[in-house]
């Protein structure tokens, strides 16, 4: 995975929520942590609207990758419990 094609379709995803971009982490084994924030806060919806567009533009099979997106002020496990529950 091409770290700068991630990002360029995780800023516009960002933008898109009018949220900014805290931090893009992918490691070698293609794990990918998206880190956001937004002025009132980062609603679950936001962090949903990433997710699906980095789904929308990589295909996990192909790609081999796991994503996590979470807020500046939720840590990303918690992130993960709450998405788990819906």
């Amino acid at each position: 995975m091409e770290k700068q094609e991630l990002l360029s379709v995780v800023q516009q995803a960002v933008l898109e929520r009018s949220c900014s971009l805290v931090a893009l982490e992918l490691d070698d084994d293609n794990n990918i942590e998206v880190t956001i924030d937004k002025a009132g806060g980062v609603s679950l919806d936001d962090c949903e609207y990433v997710h699906r567009a980095v789904l929308k533009a990589f295909d996990r099979d192909v790609e081999d990758y796991a994503l996590t997106v979470g807020s500046a002020g939720i840590p990303a496990s918690e992130a993960d419990a709450v998405l788990r529950e819906e």
